[in-house]
């Protein structure tokens, strides 16, 4: 059996599916490893380093999506590329299924496997393969480092003969696995932290690391069965803006990170709430490649509101790809693992298993 990867668009996406760490778990279970030539050398990995592991390059991305019986990349691939995948290949990745519903539905009448990974079930026989949780932990790390990058005064409260700087007070939006990091690092770093979401059951683990929950008044527990936030109500968002306007009054940096599946982001820090703010602020919104959780907010941008700095990027984790690119590898590894059938060495799509159920993407 054969795994292949091959580049992805460097402009968007610095990430790869096999680290050379990697390598070697492939081979253990019986495959051969198939990599284009340079796969990694963006990264500081020569083909020499793959080779010596016992991976094959090649030349010709042609040759490695047509005869690879697992195909694993981060996004999905261009319309000619998908065109060179054949009748029972398997093609895994995150594959964004909201927004590339056509490419799928087209692989799938070719009868190509198509898994894509953002939808793996919360369970706990999925946590060793949750791409979601291992890149937004890094996102929320990164998201802190940067905002505070841009942030023209000291975090951490200091005492000096010539009198005391105050810590700096960080909000973050979003308590899922991207926020938590936020708060974590943000505190690590001697921030006074706060955080709000609209599932209650975030409030126990943000008090955990040491942040302040803001909790609306009479809030309902808006969390769906999968773990995830949903939809609030018209009169729940009125009592969050309420608090939120006031909150940030004495906000030095807010970090977003509120995302619902398939949809676009929810708007939060509206243009009134950015009034509130204190000249030399910093916003960072995570969800800016969802269209932003904040008023004015675009990817790639810093946009300067009333001395408030909002930025946010399409792809954070173009800043941290060594770290990312490892998590993601041992991700994609652990998957395809369970996708195998060990005693005939082939791979097995059995639907009883509600990881394969799940992330197979089909008509």
């Amino acid at each position: 059996m054969k795994v292949g990867s091959i580049l992805e668009n460097q402009s968007l996406e610095k990430r790869i599916a096999v680290t050379p760490e990697i390598v070697k778990k492939y081979l253990s279970l019986g495959f051969e490893i198939f990599l284009i030539k340079n796969y990694g050398l963006h990264l500081g990995i020569n083909d020499k380093e793959y080779l010596d592991l016992g991976a094959k390059i090649l030349n010709d991305e042609k040759e490695i999506l047509a005869n690879s019986d697992v195909i694993i990349q981060l996004r999905m691939l261009s319309e000619e590329k998908s065109s060179l995948i054949k009748e029972n290949q398997n093609l895994i990745g995150i594959f964004n299924p909201f927004e590339n519903k056509d490419k799928i539905e087209s692989l799938s009448k070719k009868k190509v496997n198509v898994f894509s990974l953002e939808m793996l079930p919360r369970i706990t026989r999925a946590q060793s393969m949750d791409i979601l949780s291992s890149q937004a932990n890094l996102a929320g790390y990164k998201a802190v480092i940067e905002a505070f990058a841009n942030f023209e005064k000291a975090v951490p409260m200091m005492m000096t003969a010539a009198g005391t700087i105050p810590a700096a007070k960080v909000l973050v939006v979003g308590a899922g696995v991207a926020g938590l990091q936020a708060i974590a690092t943000a505190k690590r770093m001697g921030a006074i932290v706060f955080a709000t979401d609209v599932r209650m059951a975030s409030k126990e683990q943000v008090e955990s690391l040491g942040g302040k929950f803001l909790t609306v008044e009479g809030s309902e527990n808006l969390e769906t069965e999968g773990g995830y936030a949903k939809e609030a109500s018209e009169e729940f968002k009125k009592k969050q803006e309420n608090l939120l306007a006031e909150t940030l009054k004495k906000i030095d940096i807010v970090v977003c990170t509120a995302l619902i599946p398939g949809k676009k982001a929810p708007l939060i820090i509206k243009e009134n709430m950015l009034n509130n703010m204190q000249p030399g602020s910093v916003i960072y919104d995570l969800a800016a490649v969802q269209g932003g959780n904040t008023a004015y907010t675009e990817a790639d941008k810093v946009i300067e509101k009333n001395g408030v700095k909002i930025m946010g990027e399409s792809n954070i984790l173009n800043k941290l790809p060594i770290s990312a690119s490892n998590l993601y590898a041992k991700n994609i590894f652990n998957f395809v693992n369970n996708l195998l059938d060990k005693e005939k060495k082939k791979i097995n799509i059995n639907l009883d298993d509600e990881i394969i159920k799940k992330t197979l993407m089909r008509q």
